[in-house]
């Protein structure tokens, strides 16, 4: 599965083939909150705009880190 911008950060940990490998992608980029609730529903393009990050840059990685 590829991870999209518009999938919310629980979706992305959720299909990931190894949850831990993606929390620490979020966690290296200073996203510390994914135990909350809002996190969870938050999408990956709201949440890299919310930390100043690039969406483009976060997916591919998130997808790198994925394979």
């Amino acid at each position: 599965m590829k991870f999209t911008a518009d999938m919310t950060i629980g979706e992305v940990i959720k299909n990931a083939k190894d949850p831990m490998k993606l929390q620490a992608v979020f966690l290296s980029v200073g996203m510390h909150c994914l135990g909350c609730a809002m996190a969870r529903g938050e999408t990956v393009a709201e949440a890299a705009q919310v930390h100043g990050l690039d969406v483009n840059e976060l997916v591919a990685k998130l997808n790198e880190v994925n394979e």
